[in-house]
């Protein structure tokens, strides 16, 4: 049951729906920032940028990994749409791993035709991925 110390987190994408249940408090990068949101935040939606996603529960703490995607908050909820999140244990790290080397690749290969912004933002998935690991 809700109370004026937590509030609803809804997490969603595009194949489901990864979380929902109250919360103390969440924590996860925006293209500002980064920013904590307690109960009775003021009224904003945010562009989310990847990162590590932490959800205080009053169980404990729950760390993610969080890509690009929008979030609304307001006093009594947040919702996050996100395009990938996932738990620790639905990372492959060798994967993750590969995919940091070949990013940190094309961005030091400075070769012409080399996008830029999409190499940084897949250097910014696979480095979510491997420090939610951690």
């Amino acid at each position: 049951m809700a109370d004026k110390n937590d509030f609803l987190l809804r997490i969603i994408t595009p194949d489901r729906v990864f979380y929902e249940s109250q919360v103390d408090m969440v924590e996860f990068n925006t293209t500002e920032g980064e920013i904590g949101v307690l109960p009775g935040h003021i009224p904003m939606t945010v562009i989310v940028k990847p990162g590590i996603l932490q959800i205080s529960e009053p169980e404990g703490e729950k760390k993610a990994a969080l890509h690009a995607g929008f979030a609304e908050i307001l006093p009594e909820g947040v919702t996050i749409l996100a395009e990938v999140v996932e738990w620790p244990e639905e990372i492959d790290e060798k994967r993750a791993e590969s995919a940091k080397e070949r990013a940190e690749k094309r961005l030091n290969g400075k070769a012409a035709n080399t996008d830029i912004v999409r190499a940084e933002t897949a250097l910014q998935r696979a480095i979510a991925r491997i420090q939610v690991l951690k």
